[in-house]
């Protein structure tokens, strides 16, 4: 979080000259295991939507089949007309293909789904994958079954939305969009606010531009995959001109067109950044200048950073009217300190002739992003998980709290660079001069233009110089052949006086290292941010566990016949909570006629193949005529019980009928 001015000492030795590519090499090695134990424990991420409820339930058994199936969410989604799919036990589509109906009551977020009339008995599957209003895919599947479960040649899906390799290239995409912007914003608001002699330098012009081209690319990137990344999965359809279409009439879609037009304007702020704006020699005209492009760049980097806050987290949840303002504060006071941490590695590196100012306005910089980025980081840690057991219970939260160690580590290390800025700064660890002039000021005074280049030295007089005849023997070649030797002999110099300080070597160091924790912290914002809040998690989770007691009874028919006079008929059971424990039962017995029925006996016996438990008899009491019931029903576990009914409509004729049913 801090920046220097140069200063130089004694001739380094080899090992001085080895320790920053030994240290570049470490650094490459943390962020790649640091990206690996990310990319390789985090998996598919979840979306801030899901599904809380369902009509009827996951692992139902209903006596008919339903008109339609309804789902719950928790927060607002986008469905499409194909988003969910419901499939017979032959894999057949039993929906009727129209698009979900929106059954939305105050904040209840519900669709139904019609099926067709006439559905046979059996499992059926529901397969569903939205858009949640964070721009996030979200999938599932449930089953239910009619009559009873059987089998099903469906397959339930096991990648969620938003995964495989499409979902990698998305991922990767996203990141690559976070670190251009801070590039791009960081090291242009550097260049502006603490070193404007940079402008001319060849190393920062390269930094902003690279991070222009980074945003860019990624942004096109992530457009041409949000169709598949949000649908089909499958890369090819990157390339769908009616997906692309879909896309852009979506929010996010609007959010990253909307970044392309302004990634436009940012262009032409870069090229007179660099290329008008170092020309300028009146004073009063660079002041009016730099006042014009420190407005229009704070637009325009408030601008891309609000496409990120306009499609994303910050859009929803509570209080999103202050979390999207909150959210652009929060990417600028990013960009403003990791891109202006970049520019000064690159500027400490490459430009030798950086000053002790431009170190001071840069310290002052970090510090006030420092305090910006820990107040709008309470607040958004507090909407997205807003207790303490979802700090330490979710993924969410314990991703933040990896973020928060990574910052306090980030911010230890800046204490360390503030300490070798306080003594370049004082002057101390320089070398001096013969003439008792610091070295840094006779290095500074032979400086180029800012780019780390000397300018071109001036024919060596041996090129003039007269031969044995006394004539001046004139070769533009040679001369230029030794002035570029030359230059590359003062070039050399310069980067071995700079580089002989150890309090410069110190801070190129410790600065290295804010650099490397800092990409560290970049990866493991990306991935939260396509993490289910913490908040969300909880309340889907509170949802399901208070829904669940108010679960759909088990119902099922049986037809029977006793072979009797008037032994035709029909049992209608109904079971509730149909759960492990105790359970209610209710059986109806009807006529051919469709009437009540009184029958002289009913008996009931619960079978449980798999584990070998069973059969549990269960002997019901007569309530009224053709209606009998038993309390406390005892379900030991979850399971496929086989279910028999005797029916005993004489003192000689009776049958028993069995079905099976899952319970619990």
């Amino acid at each position: 979080m801090t920046a220097t001015a140069p200063h130089f000492g004694p001739t380094p030795s080899a090992s001085a000259i080895r320790r920053p590519l030994a240290a570049a090499a470490l650094l490459a090695a943390l962020v790649g295991m640091v990206f690996g134990l990310l990319l390789g424990g985090a998996g598919p991420a979840s979306a801030h939507a899901a599904l809380t409820g369902s009509d009827p339930q996951d692992g139902a058994v209903v006596a008919t089949a339903p008109k339609e199936v309804t789902l719950t969410f928790s927060e607002q989604v986008a469905l499409g007309d194909d988003s969910v799919r419901i499939l017979d036990p032959d894999g057949k589509r039993a929906d009727t293909g129209a698009a979900p109906r929106d059954l939305q009551s105050g904040s209840t977020v519900r669709y139904g789904v019609s099926l067709h009339t006439g559905l046979p008995d059996g499992t059926y599957t529901v397969a569903w994958q939205a858009v949640s209003a964070d721009s996030h895919p979200v999938s599932g599947a449930f089953t239910f079954s009619v009559g009873a479960p059987s089998k099903t040649a469906v397959a339930l899906p096991t990648e969620k939305a938003g995964g495989g390799l499409v979902g990698t290239l998305y991922g990767i995409a996203r990141y690559a969009a976070y670190a251009g912007f801070i590039l791009l914003a960081g090291g242009s608001a550097f260049v502006l606010a603490c070193w404007q002699r940079g402008a001319g330098a060849r190393p920062l012009q390269r930094l902003v531009v690279r991070g222009w081209m980074t945003l860019t690319v990624a942004t096109l990137a992530m457009l041409l995959l949000r169709n598949p990344y949000t649908g089909s999965g499958k890369l090819a359809d990157a390339f769908d001109l009616d997906g692309l279409q879909a896309v852009l009439d979506t929010k996010p879609g609007a959010a990253l067109v909307s970044r392309l037009l302004l990634l436009g304007a940012s262009a032409l702020f870069i090229a007179v950044l660099f290329g008008t704006y170092p020309r300028r020699e009146d004073e009063r005209e660079k002041r009016d200048l730099t006042f014009g492009l420190a407005i229009g760049g704070t637009v325009i980097a408030a601008g891309i950073a609000g496409t990120w806050a306009l499609a994303e987290h910050a859009s929803t949840g509570i209080q999103p009217g202050i979390a999207m303002p909150v959210d652009v504060l929060h990417l600028l006071a990013v960009a403003a300190w990791l891109g202006g941490l970049t520019a000064l590695l690159v500027a400490l590196y490459r430009t030798p002739d950086i000053d002790a100012a431009a170190v001071r306005r840069f310290s002052g910089i970090a510090f006030g992003s420092v305090v910006v980025l820990a107040a709008t980081g309470i607040y958004q840690s507090w909407r997205q998980v807003g207790t303490w057991s979802a700090l330490t219970g979710t993924g969410y939260g314990q991703l933040l709290l990896v973020k928060v160690g990574l910052v306090a580590l980030l911010v230890g290390i800046a204490w360390i660079s503030r300490r070798w800025t306080a003594r370049l700064v004082t002057g101390g660890g320089g070398a001096e001069s013969e003439g008792g002039t610091p070295a840094s000021a006779e290095v500074l005074g032979s400086a180029g233009a800012g780019d780390g280049t000397p300018p071109s030295a001036q024919a060596p007089e041996s090129a003039g110089a007269p031969d044995a005849s006394g004539s001046t023997a004139e070769d533009p070649a040679r001369a230029a052949q030794l002035a570029r030797q030359q230059a590359a002999v003062a070039t050399a110099e310069k980067k071995r006086i700079r580089d002989a300080d150890p309090d410069r070597s110190g801070l190129r160091r410790s600065v290295l290292a804010e650099v490397g924790v800092a990409v560290a912290l970049l990866a493991v914002t990306t991935v939260l941010t396509s993490t289910e809040p913490a908040r969300t998690e909880e309340e889907a989770a509170r949802a399901s566990t208070v829904a669940a007691p108010a679960a759909s009874p088990v119902e099922m028919k049986l037809p029977f016949d006793t072979g009797g006079t008037n032994g035709k008929g029909t049992v209608r059971m109904e079971i509730t909570p149909a759960r492990t424990g105790a359970n209610e039962l209710h059986l109806w017995v009807d006529g051919s006629d469709g009437k009540p029925m009184d029958v002289p006996e009913v008996k009931v016996a619960f079978t449980l193949k798999s584990k070998d438990i069973g059969p549990l008899p269960v002997v019901p009491a007569r309530l009224a005529e053709g209606h009998w019931t038993a309390d406390g029903v005892q379900i030991p576990m979850a399971g496929n019980w086989k279910v028999a009914v005797t029916v005993r409509t004489s003192d000689i004729d009776q049958t028993t009928i069995d079905k099976n049913m899952k319970i619990g």
